[in-house]
């Protein structure tokens, strides 16, 4: 009988199984290669049961178990599931001579996460802020180089829930890989699942301060502010930007059911083709969206609440001139309306007469701008006068040696999914490269 075959056999192996903690428990500990299939029974269990007691031991040694309680259930399931293994009495002497003892890597392992100062502050080599595809991407590089990153995610951190825009984003057509679209909260899913497949640790928790005047960096919890600091040896912001929004009535209702804060995200979507469509803004930006959105709408409508467009002269020149684009100087959106389901009118005023009319759209587009979530680093970190964090050209690099940032919180030009994941594996390379150039020069 194999080592695998005598494993599965034994009821304590389908009872451990069956625990929480336990199913995370690596597939080694329950199964084992064996050089010849006809290698004896006697032989196999105790090459069963000593690969169990090193994997299991190796891997409590290891796991964030939440409470000492949690632990000490997981080392005594294990020591039961490693007894369950029949022994020769010999082999019995051997084992009991030098045993594994569990218990004692309960009390030693839990509740610590990573690794612990002196003091008992807990310290990490890198620690990641925020959850979109660029803070994942950066938590699979750094997890596939065995750094042992953590994630926070955080707790409807700047009004959005872990995962950031992409999860209030319908279908996402233009992620590489997803020939059909995907839609934005699944495919933050998939982003979450592959960072802890490679051994990432998330915590749905917001970091609520950090201090970075010198390393380790120190940083706190949400809520846990009177603790100790925890420290990091380098840190990659990632915490995004989000889109202004006008909370007109109705938006909510509407809210990527025909409203929009990114016509090169969504400007080709079904809803949206051969449609009216409205843009709401006068600068750059809304130049630039409405122009683009004219290879997909039948009309587009700029609402500007000025008498004049606030974008450069080049950029208003082409916009006005577009034969697909009616400029609405004076005009404010009042109303987003619809049957329930799709957007299909917006209700306009004009700000010189008071006059108030329905304008005919399937489409709205904010290009009001977006705010960077540095509040958290303000004052520290160089960020420029928009409040984006400022980073070395072409790299992640910010003002502070062992600060890293990707993402749309550097990044106010294309604020893509896939140049946030781009700028994300840049950061954690760099990161990378930081920490191994700093073990060397200490070795």
């Amino acid at each position: 009988m194999s080592a695998r075959a005598c494993t599965r056999s034994l009821p304590t192996a389908l009872l451990i199984r069956n625990t929480t903690w336990a199913s995370h428990l690596p597939r080694s500990a329950f199964s084992l290669k064996v050089g010849h299939p006809t290698q004896t029974s006697d032989h196999t269990t105790r090459a069963t049961r000593l690969h169990l007691q090193k994997t299991a031991s190796s891997f409590l040694s290891k796991r964030n178990f939440a409470t000492a309680a949690t632990a000490s259930a997981a080392a005594a399931t294990t020591a039961a599931l490693c007894a369950s293994v029949p022994i020769q009495a010999d082999e019995a002497r051997e084992s009991t001579s030098n045993p594994t003892d569990f218990s004692q890597i309960a009390a030693n392992m839990a509740p610590v996460p990573d690794g612990a100062t002196a003091n008992g502050q807990t310290k990490h080599k890198v620690v990641i802020i925020g959850s979109g595809p660029a803070g994942h991407t950066a938590a699979i590089y750094l997890a596939r180089a065995n750094l042992e990153p953590v994630l926070f995610e955080g707790l409807l951190a700047n009004g959005l829930a872990p995962g950031g825009q992409l999860t209030t984003t319908t279908d996402v057509e233009n992620f590489p890989g997803f020939p059909d679209g995907i839609r934005g909260p699944e495919i933050m899913d998939k982003f979450r699942a592959q960072s802890e497949r490679f051994g990432t640790k998330i915590y749905t928790e917001t970091i609520s301060k950090v201090d970075l005047s010198e390393r380790p960096f120190k940083f706190w919890r949400e809520g846990k502010e009177a603790e100790p600091a925890e420290l990091a040896d380098t840190i990659i912001m990632a915490t995004g930007a989000s889109a202004r929004r006008m909370n007109l009535k109705g938006e909510d209702v509407y809210w990527q059911s025909g409203i929009s804060a990114c016509a090169v995200c969504d400007g080709a979507v079904p809803i949206f083709r051969n449609k009216p469509l409205a843009v709401i803004g006068g600068g750059d930006s809304a130049a630039e969206e409405a122009t683009y959105l004219t290879k997909y709408g039948s009309h587009v409508y700029v609402l500007v609440r000025r008498d004049e467009l606030r974008a450069s002269k080049i950029m208003a020149k082409r916009l006005v001139n577009h034969p697909k684009v009616t400029v609405l100087f004076n005009h404010v959106a009042t109303e987003a309306k619809g049957d329930g389901e799709l957007l299909n009118a917006l209700a306009i005023k004009n700000t010189k007469t008071g006059e108030e009319k329905d304008l005919q759209v399937n489409g709205l587009f904010y290009a009001i701008g977006h705010d960077p979530a540095t509040n958290l680093v303000k004052g520290q970190v160089e960020c420029d006068a928009d409040g984006y964090i400022v980073t070395k050209p072409g790299t992640a690099q910010t003002s502070i040696k062992g600060v890293f940032a990707a993402g749309d919180v550097q990044d106010k030009k294309y604020r893509q999914a896939v140049t946030s994941a781009g700028s994300g594996c840049i950061a954690a390379l760099e990161a990378e490269r930081l920490l191994a150039e700093e073990e060397e020069e200490a070795a």
